[in-house]
């Protein structure tokens, strides 16, 4: 199972959020390249790192930002937020990006991901957050009435091969990863799974190896200290 340690991007800054809401935001780090070089000094292999900015404005904010770590953190960048379309696709995938996600645009435009699937492969990866089992859209701020579920389903038939589920009560809060949803999202669909919001401690990450997870992204638990990036990559087995 890979680990993917997260920075989130807000105004330039490393921030962390509490179950997505922006008015919770505070910093974690002092620079983000600096701390993706540390990541990758404890062993880490690969980077996810949201554009919250660019998340909540549906267009790129940050991306002279990311370019920047990932050309110079020598780490594989998963990358997500305000990547709306083809040219957002190939901008980043093109700078250096290893994999984009992409996120309400799933749920607006699945013509937009079945054709970035076919164009780029297992560098797409579809990124479904849900409240209550229920997705939601536009940096959170927006709910639906589409199940995760059939999301996630819609996206394996659109030739989407990863899938990062978050669930948002738990981002951000220490409580856990929710393995209930991931074991039933793990059963609905053949698609990688990475989990993400609530990882806590070493628990969390042997919970998500034993699900057969593909990956589990870790990131206020990092910055508090309740999980060591070495030896979660340990438990992880990467």
């Amino acid at each position: 199972m890979i680990l993917l340690p997260a920075i989130d991007i807000h105004k330039g800054q490393c921030v962390r959020l509490v179950q997505g809401d922006f008015s919770t935001a505070h910093q974690v780090a002092a620079d983000p390249l600096e701390t993706a070089l540390s990541f990758h000094k404890a062993g880490a292999k690969w980077l996810h790192m949201v554009d919250l900015d660019g998340a909540k404005e549906g267009r790129r904010v940050n991306e002279a930002l990311f370019l920047k770590v990932a050309r110079d953190s020598g780490l594989e960048l998963e990358l997500g937020g305000g990547i709306r379309t083809m040219e957002d696709i190939t901008f980043y995938l093109e700078n250096g990006t290893s994999r984009v996600i992409l996120g309400s645009v799933a749920l607006r435009n699945p013509q937009l991901v079945r054709q970035a699937a076919d164009q780029w492969g297992e560098r797409i990866a579809v990124g479904i957050d849900a409240r209550n089992g229920m997705v939601a859209t536009e940096g959170w701020l927006a709910g639906s009435n589409v199940s995760y579920l059939d999301l996630a389903k819609a996206m394996e038939q659109a030739g989407v091969r990863t899938i990062i589920y978050t669930d948002i009560a738990r981002d951000g809060t220490l409580s856990g990863v929710n393995l209930e949803q991931l074991e039933a999202l793990s059963k609905a669909v053949s698609c990688r799974i990475i989990a993400s919001g609530g990882v806590r401690n070493l628990e969390d990450i042997q919970a998500c190896k034993e699900l057969g997870l593909y990956g589990a992204i870790c990131g206020k638990s990092l910055y508090s200290g309740s999980l060591s990036l070495a030896e979660a990559l340990e438990t992880a087995g990467e």
